[in-house]
C-alpha cells in the first residue's frame, strides 16, 4: 500500500514542466510502480505499459476516440479524423487513403522527395556547420508533404509557422490560455489563407489530399462542405508534418551519437535504412500519446477507469516498455526487437501517413550521409529535445566536414 501511496503522490507532483523537459523518467516510475494513472496537471489517466497501450487502441468499443472535451476539437474544429470513430472516421480514413497507401507511396515518394532534398543540400554546400532542424530537416518535410496537400504554394517558412502554432493548441491539455489563443488564431488564419484554394478545387476537382478529402466517396460534381474538411486538414498540416522532420531528426541525434552505427550505415545504407528510422521512431516517438475516452467502468493495468474518464495512452512510454526492449533507453540500429514499436499508434487509428513518413525519414537521411559522409554532431552545441505530446530536439548544430 505504500508503494501504491507513493506513486500516486508522485503522479499528483508531475507537472507540464517536468513532461516537457524529459517524460521518459516519469513514464519509467509509472510503468514500474502505477501503470495506469491519474496526472493532475493534464488531466488524463496516463497509461504506460506496451500491452495496455495496445489494449486501449485495439478496443474501441471501451476506448473512444470521440471525447467530450478535446484540446483537437477546440483548436481545430470538429469532426477531425482522431477524434471521431465509427463511420465518420472510416470516410475520412478513406479520402486519405487515396494518396498515401503505401502502394500509392511507393509511386511516387522517391520521385517527389529527393528532388527537394537535393535543393535543401546543395544550399549547405561549402558550409563548414549548419543547423538541421530548420535548414533541412522541416522544410524538407513540410515542402513534401504541402506538394501532396496542394498547398506547397504557401512556402516552407509559412508552413512551418503554421505547424508550431497549431501544436501549441493541439497539446494544451493543461486549458492554458495563452496556448488556445495561439492555436485558434492559427486555425482561423488558415481558414483564411485557403479559402481561394478550396474555391477552385470545389469548381475543379484534382489529385491533391485536399482534393480527395472534398470529392472522395461523394456522387459525381458534389464536394463535401470545407468546415467537414478543414479540420482533418489540419491534423494533416500538424502531424503529417511534424512527424517526418522531426523523427528524422531525433533518429539523427541518436545515430550521430553512435559513431560505430554511422559507419555502419554508410556502409550499407539500402540494407540498414529501414531499421534505423525504426530505431528512430521508437527511441524518441514523435507523437507521444493516444487520447481516448473511456465507455463504461472498465478495468486496465490493476486500477478501476470509470466511464468518461479521458485515458492518455502513451505509445512513446510503450516503445521504451522493458519487458518488449531491452535496455529501451539505448538507441540501437541493431536492436533485436520482440516486439513492433507502436510510434505510429494501434488499432483502427493507426496513422494514415506512416508509409509517407517512413519513406520521407529514409530519404532525408540517405541524401544527408551521402552528400556529408563525415556530419558529426557540433560538440559545442548539443542537442536539446523537449515535449511530451510532441518530442524532438529543438535544434540539431552539426559539423558537415
Amino acid at each position: 500500500m505504500s508503494r501504491i501511496n507513493s506513486a500516486i503522490a508522485f503522479a499528483e507532483s508531475v507537472t507540464v514542466a517536468d513532461l516537457e523537459r524529459d517524460p521518459y523518467p516519469v513514464y519509467g516510475r509509472l510503468r514500474r510502480e502505477a501503470p495506469v494513472c491519474f496526472i493532475p496537471a493534464v488531466g488524463l489517466w496516463f497509461v504506460t505499459r506496451y500491452d495496455d497501450v495496445e489494449h486501449v487502441g485495439t478496443h474501441p468499443g471501451l476506448f473512444s476516440a470521440e471525447l467530450d472535451d478535446s484540446p483537437l476539437d477546440r483548436t481545430f474544429g470538429s469532426p477531425t479524423i482522431l477524434t471521431v470513430d465509427g463511420e465518420r472516421h472510416h470516410e475520412l480514413r478513406r479520402a486519405l487513403d487515396a494518396k498515401y497507401r503505401p502502394r500509392y507511396v511507393n509511386g511516387y515518394i522517391e520521385d517527389l522527395v529527393r528532388p527537394i532534398a537535393a535543393r535543401l543540400l546543395d544550399e549547405l554546400a561549402g558550409c563548414d556547420r549548419a543547423e538541421l532542424l530548420s535548414q533541412y530537416l522541416e522544410p524538407l518535410s513540410v515542402l513534401s508533404l504541402g506538394q501532396v496537400l496542394g498547398v506547397a504554394h504557401l512556402g516552407a517558412d509559412k508552413l512551418r509557422d503554421w505547424f508550431w502554432r497549431l501544436h501549441q493548441g493541439a497539446i494544451n491539455f493543461e486549458e492554458n490560455p495563452e496556448r488556445e489563443a495561439t492555436g485558434l488564431a492559427c486555425s482561423r488564419e488558415i481558414n483564411v489563407e485557403l479559402g481561394p484554394l478550396f474555391d477552385r478545387l470545389e469548381a475543379q476537382a484534382d489529385d491533391s489530399t485536399i482534393s480527395h478529402l472534398l470529392c472522395t466517396g461523394m456522387p459525381d460534381g458534389q464536394s463535401r462542405s470545407r468546415d467537414y474538411v478543414l479540420p482533418t486538414l489540419k491534423v494533416i498540416l500538424l502531424g503529417g508534418m511534424q512527424e517526418p522532420g522531426h523523427g528524422a531528426a531525433s533518429t539523427l541525434a541518436g545515430l550521430l551519437a553512435n559513431r560505430g552505427q554511422v559507419s555502419a550505415l554508410l556502409d550499407d545504407p539500402e540494407g540498414l535504412l529501414p531499421a534505423t528510422v525504426e530505431e528512430g521512431l521508437r527511441w524518441v516517438s514523435p507523437i507521444g500519446s493516444q487520447t481516448r475516452q473511456v465507455t463504461e467502468d472498465t478495468e486496465l493495468g490493476g486500477v478501476t477507469l470509470p466511464r468518461g474518464a479521458v485515458v492518455g495512452s502513451l505509445v512513446s512510454s510503450a516503445n521504451r516498455d522493458e519487458s518488449k526492449f531491452a535496455d529501451p533507453d539505448r538507441f540501437d540500429i541493431f536492436r533485436q526487437r520482440t516486439a513492433t514499436p507502436l510510434a505510429f499508434g494501434a488499432g483502427r487509428h493507426f496513422c494514415a501517413g506512416h508509409a509517407f513518413s517512413r519513406g520521407q525519414i529514409q530519404i532525408a537521411l540517405g541524401e544527408l550521409l551521402r552528400r556529408f559522409p563525415g556530419i558529426r554532431l557540433d560538440p559545442q552545441q548539443a542537442p536539446e529535445f523537449r515535449g511530451w505530446e510532441f518530442r524532438a530536439p529543438r535544434s540539431l548544430h552539426v559539423l558537415l566536414s
